[in-house]
């Protein structure tokens, strides 16, 4: 791939083209959150409220998303405004970034767009909720996240709540293990499961401190191996739903999905819209205190990385 003409493609907003020429980290987030991921107005007003949390660490902010033909580097208020109320974005993974692209529509960038963005960027850190993985009775469906095949692939360390409940986590894991990509745990030994603390499998290793972060990250990308790095942080104590309590939900929203035939990306903005419903709204307050969480975490890790004096990625 010819990176300057990739790069070509990008746009960079003027408080992230600031920070660029004046060498401060840089912190990747997603669009998908704002556009599918949570309702009007909270989806706006928590997209705002991580920005702050992430300049109140010295770092600045670039959520990701598709305008008018362009990949957008930073966003202004105004067109977060226009994300979050136009119900008109496209939700784009990879396969998805040509077409809307080409054709100049809106796109909320996902997990595995925003890796491939960010990296184009030199953007090493990313903060998002939760990773895709692999769905349940994914044996029968062969439904499996793009996510995972671009952090096996995309230099780019993602800091998140580990995988969303509703996935099979085990599953998600042992392909991540098979793919070479770290998985590290902050704050616990157990890998999260979004709006629950501990999925009940563990983390290959507990990084608490960001430099170490930093050090171990570093060392993978000076060794010539390139992937990402997943840093799973668990949901704030006192904003966690129970696993028990979760898991019954979720096997009843999966149900109904399954009556109503929906399929494919439409499966996870239908699941989490069923679980906010069937928790009378507190896995939205779990999500937007886990994704303010992770945030913090991941601004301090781009700041530990940017004090490697390394280029973006390491490869």
């Amino acid at each position: 791939m010819d990176m300057d003409i990739a790069r070509s493609w990008l746009s960079f907003s003027p408080a992230v083209a600031a920070a660029r020429a004046a060498g401060r980290p840089l912190v990747a987030l997603e669009s998908t959150i704002v556009a599918h991921g949570m309702p009007y107005p909270e989806n706006v007003r928590t997209a705002r409220e991580v920005e702050a949390v992430v300049r109140a660490q010295d770092a600045e902010p670039a959520t990701i998303a598709l305008m008018d033909g362009r990949i957008r580097i930073g966003l202004a208020d105004e067109e977060l405004e226009l994300l979050g109320r136009s119900g008109q974005a496209h939700k784009v993974s990879r396969r998805d970034l040509p077409a809307v692209l080409a054709s100049g529509e809106l796109g909320a960038t996902t997990v595995s767009a925003t890796m491939i963005c960010a990296r184009l960027a030199g953007i090493e850190v990313f903060v998002t909720g939760g990773i895709g993985g692999v769905h349940r009775g994914a044996a029968r469906s062969f439904d499996i996240s793009a996510d995972l095949q671009e952090l096996a692939r995309t230099s780019v360390a993602v800091v998140c709540a580990g995988a969303k409940s509703i996935l099979d986590i085990g599953l998600t894991l042992e392909y991540l293990e098979t793919h070479g990509v770290p998985v590290l745990a902050c704050e616990q030994e157990d890998f999260a499961a979004f709006y629950t603390r501990d999925s009940g499998f563990k983390a290959d290793r507990r990084v608490d401190d960001p430099e170490a972060q930093a050090r171990l990250i570093r060392t993978k990308w000076d060794l010539g191996l390139a992937g990402g790095v997943v840093l799973s942080v668990p949901v704030p104590a006192d904003a966690g739903l129970p696993r028990e309590e979760i898991d019954a939900l979720i096997e009843q929203a999966l149900a109904e999905a399954d009556a109503q035939g929906v399929t494919g990306k439409e499966v996870t903005p239908f699941l989490l819209a069923r679980i906010k419903a069937l928790t009378g709204g507190r896995s939205l307050a779990a999500n937007i205190a886990l994704v303010k969480h992770n945030a913090e975490v991941g601004a301090r890790l781009a700041v530990a990385l940017a004090k490697t004096g390394h280029g973006a990625g390491g490869v």
